[in-house]
């Protein structure tokens, strides 16, 4: 058995027991922490394994968790029915919004998905179509029915949102097994060696976003059943920020260094919240020392370089 599966396993082993040992806020954190976690893999597909600049990841979260609201406080639809379709939803405007801007690069990519989440936020804010509610957001949303069992209490949705960052981790771990894991690391070292190889590159990108909205949106039906509102603040710049930096801090294309980065980004200034605003002093010092001290992430991730022949001038 490979030693990182034994990990795992213990990783999850103390999840399980965890609710059981700590107050009901530390309980609510473990469940963002596994939610954020899911946000911060899905934001890795784009920018650690496809090497592309994505700073309004945010946008995917909010468009699954008001996706589910609108469906289920407005048109009475089951928790459980919106998942697939904030899914869709969402995997449609990542292929929507990424199709014209695809060909930028660095700092211009970066700059065009800002946009988009000012966009977003904006239009959440204004109550468009009359749907979003809002600065008020939306109240009074259900809860998910799995064979029959409510998912309402707290510890149910914990565990159900552990299950579906198992659920992303293994997803993820297919990824970087298969064809597809190959062309976005082939894309993120080179592009031009990438097209040598016979991979399309405007397709992979495409589809890196795709993947990495619809399983954003997932995290955010999560996110709207655990808090039964949802509001634009949540969905904003800033934290479309903290999924940035959390891969970039973490280690890109690295799963531990992913949960690593959530755990130091997030749950670790929650330790100091007796502080108030003093404890995104925590958040700022975190990501000074680990730049300057592990520049390519706390835990990066290990694999093969392009053959050097490759770049080689004949």
């Amino acid at each position: 058995m490979k030693k990182s599966f034994v990990w795992y396993g213990i990783f999850f082993v103390i999840a399980i027991i965890y609710p059981h040992f700590v107050d009901p806020s530390w309980v609510d954190i473990g469940t963002t922490f596994a939610l954020y976690s899911v946000v911060a893999l899905s934001q890795d597909i784009v920018l650690g394994k496809a090497g592309m600049f994505d700073m309004g990841h945010a946008t995917f979260f909010g468009i699954g968790a008001y996706t589910a609201a609108i469906l289920n406080t407005t048109y009475n639809i089951p928790i459980m029915y919106t998942i697939p379709i904030a899914i869709a939803l969402s995997a449609l405007f990542g292929i929507i919004i990424s199709w014209p801007i695809i060909h930028l690069r660095g700092d211009y990519l970066l700059v065009a998905t800002i946009g988009f989440n000012i966009i977003f936020y904006q239009a959440l804010q204004n109550n468009v179509f009359g749907l979003t509610g809002g600065p008020n957001g939306i109240f009074g949303i259900g809860t998910p029915m799995i064979f029959g069992i409510n998912i309402a209490s707290q510890k149910a949705i914990y565990y159900f949102a552990w299950l579906i960052l198992l659920v992303t981790m293994l997803i993820i771990y297919n990824i970087d097994k298969s064809k597809l894991g190959r062309a976005f690391h082939y894309l993120r070292e080179s592009e031009i060696a990438a097209e040598s190889f016979g991979v399309n590159k405007r397709f992979y990108k495409v589809l890196a976003f795709a993947l990495g909205a619809g399983l954003a949106s997932l995290a955010g039906v999560i996110f709207a059943v655990q808090y039964a509102a949802v509001s634009p603040e949540t969905f904003n710049f800033t934290q479309s920020v903290l999924f940035f930096t959390i891969v970039i801090v973490g280690g890109p294309s690295s799963i531990p260094g992913i949960l690593l980065g959530t755990f130091v980004m997030f749950v670790v200034p929650q330790f100091f919240r007796e502080f108030a605003t003093a404890r995104y002093f925590v958040f700022g010092i975190a990501m000074i020392l680990t730049m300057i001290l592990r520049p390519q992430g706390i835990w990066p991730v290990k694999f093969g370089k392009l053959p050097k022949y490759i770049f080689r001038k004949s």
